[in-house]
């Protein structure tokens, strides 16, 4: 097993998703590592190769041959409104992956994707490990387990781990999100901003945690294992509204709107990290309201959109 100190054995890294939001914290977390990174690359017509074709996908892997992958790219909005292309990313894309790397002569020393804590489900009371119950509640979150089991057919040919990131925020992530709409509310100083239920408690990360996570994994995960990629506290939806209040010095007015609210939405949703630290060990995480500080400052010192 490689040391933090030692250089990778192989040095290129596939990251799928490498140009969004998470990809681009990995890709400088990988690069600071020895790595050289890159991702699926562009097809003839200079269009970003996309998981749902096969035959783009087996010829970029087969010329990139990765020494490691992190699969990243996937329908990752929990409310998407079109299943087919949830299921088709995220499911058939990620097996499509899978048989490339299988298939390339190359075969990765490690594989690690992303599926998410939604599979999880509903949670009344504690923390969630990764042997809890598996009852997802949306059709996102029924990809990424179904994406979970079918990734356990390659098992016997690749060296695949799991992650089950809980929520993770960050600057430059999509203001579809719910923190950085929230946080692009206040730096805007919106007169009032539209939310859905305010009776949720979520795990939330700083994405800054979360790449230095997928990173250590890459040397220190073990195949066939999950990993929650999570910080073990919740913060509720009106304690994010506190602290913003704080940060940007004004109280910004809540409109609760039907419309925003699920009808399967997930309640409490916390994680125990334990299994990660004891893999990768213990880790100093960013407070999540220096998050949301480091946030506020980027999108207030961010030049207007238009």
């Amino acid at each position: 097993m490689a040391s933090a100190a030692e250089p990778p054995a192989g040095n290129i890294a596939l990251v799928t998703g490498l140009s969004g939001f998470t990809g681009r914290y990995v890709a400088a977390g990988l690069e600071a590592a020895g790595y050289r990174v890159t991702g699926l690359g562009r097809d003839e017509n200079g269009q970003r190769i996309a998981l749902e074709h096969r035959q783009q996908v087996l010829r970029a892997v087969a010329d990139i041959a990765p020494d490691v992958v992190i699969h990243l790219a996937a329908i990752a909005h929990v409310a998407h409104d079109d299943a087919e292309q949830i299921y088709h990313t995220n499911l058939i894309g990620t097996r499509h992956l899978l048989e490339a790397l299988a298939t390339a002569g190359n075969t990765p020393r490690k594989v690690i994707l992303a599926s998410s804590a939604n599979i999880y489900g509903h949670l009344e009371s504690g923390i969630l490990d990764e042997n809890a119950p598996l009852r997802p509640a949306n059709d996102y979150a029924v990809s990424k387990l179904s994406m979970e089991y079918m990734a356990r057919l390659w098992l016997d040919r690749l060296p695949i781990v799991f992650t089950r990131p809980f929520n993770y925020t960050g600057a430059g992530q999509d203001i579809s999100f719910l923190i950085a709409k929230i946080v692009h509310h206040y730096a805007t100083r919106a007169p009032h901003i539209e939310l859905g239920n305010l009776e949720v408690w979520r795990d939330f990360s700083d994405v800054r945690d979360i790449a230095r996570a997928y990173v250590a994994l890459v040397d220190r995960g073990v195949a066939g294992e999950a990993y929650n990629l999570c910080s073990g506290m919740a913060w509720s939806l009106k304690e994010v509204l506190a602290a913003m209040e704080q940060i940007a010095g004004f109280a910004l007015p809540v409109h609760v709107n039907p419309a925003l609210v699920r009808s399967n939405e997930v309640r409490r949703l916390i994680g125990s990290p334990a299994r990660l630290e004891h893999c990768i060990g213990p880790q100093t995480r960013i407070p999540f309201a220096d998050t949301l500080r480091w946030m506020y400052d980027s999108a207030r010192a961010a030049p207007p959109a238009g």
